[in-house]
């Protein structure tokens, strides 16, 4: 996988991500969005429905919090989520925490995390995170992270401690992900993390990118709990940091004028979970372009 860029115009990347996929073959347009799904289904949408749909994002977005339960039946049918869910001309991509869920604090520890399925709690621990990632076959995943450092007033010693939590996870599912032949051809993005302390985030940043992986997801700048001028600020200094051959993802924001601002920052990739969260509110979307030249 590697972004090549054709221009970057007021810190907007645009390129092309090519050598995407476990074939390889497939390449994506950045900035790009997701296509948000839970338990690997479009919200409010049949399948006979989005199959006559075009310009649909390249990417799929599932996650463990989704599909965790089912890890048995997986492995059971043996050819992954794609194939089970009937999701043929699309890439997956695998996240930790359903964006557009609720995710209660306190329930990381050094060596797991915890997310969240119809039957309560479920516990990972790196080597059932990387069996369940083994189970979904995704093109590419986020590697397992302690991501509770969006709270407000979290101190220095937690948001530090949550960036050493997540370097270790990386080290460890990449020694399991060059061992499990279900992931053979899949891709791992490496997780910054850092709260709003601009030290851990650039620490979080640099460590990361000494890692063989393939992109960087952003995380913790959810935009209900951060301001938008603080999270511009730091992902600005975070993406200077950066390899600017490979894709920076970002998790949480989903708000198109949040979204503009974040491309503007140096972000590539985002979730697209916004339509949903305004459709389950029983709004719908609606903007005036005015396009000046």
């Amino acid at each position: 996988m590697k972004l090549e860029l054709s221009k970057v115009v007021r810190g907007c990347r645009l390129g092309m991500l090519s050598g995407v996929g476990r074939n390889t073959q497939h390449s994506l347009e950045v900035p790009g969005c997701l296509l948000y799904t839970r338990c690997a289904t479009v919200p409010h949408l049949t399948q006979d429905t989005l199959h006559t749909l075009h310009n649909l994002p390249a990417v799929t977005q599932v996650t463990l919090e989704n599909l965790a339960e089912h890890q048995e039946v997986l492995e059971e049918f043996k050819s992954g989520v794609r194939k089970f869910a009937g999701l043929h001309d699309t890439l997956l991509f695998c996240s930790l925490h359903d964006p557009a869920g609720f995710h209660p604090a306190g329930h990381v520890t050094n060596k797991t995390v915890s997310i969240w399925g119809s039957g309560g709690r479920i516990e990972l621990s790196v080597a059932r995170f990387m069996a369940i990632q083994a189970a979904v076959q995704p093109d590419c995943y986020e590697s397992m992270a302690d991501g509770e450092t969006w709270q407000e007033n979290t101190s220095r010693k937690r948001v530090r401690k949550a960036v050493e939590r997540t370097l270790s996870h990386l080290d460890q599912c990449l020694e399991l992900h060059h061992k499990t032949q279900e992931l053979k051809g899949s891709e791992i993005f490496g997780v910054v993390e850092g709260g709003d302390i601009l030290e851990e985030r650039l620490r979080s940043a640099r460590e990361t990118a000494k890692r063989p992986v393939a992109g960087f997801v952003l995380d913790g700048f959810q935009s209900t709990f951060m301001e938008q001028e603080l999270r511009e600020k730091l992902i600005t200094a975070v993406t200077a940091e950066l390899p600017p051959e490979k894709p920076r993802l970002l998790k949480g924001v989903g708000r198109p004028d949040e979204v503009i601002a974040c491309v503007e920052a140096g972000v590539d990739l985002f979730e697209g979970f916004f339509p949903f969260q305004v459709t389950e509110r029983g709004c719908a979307l609606r903007f005036k372009y005015t396009v000046h030249t």
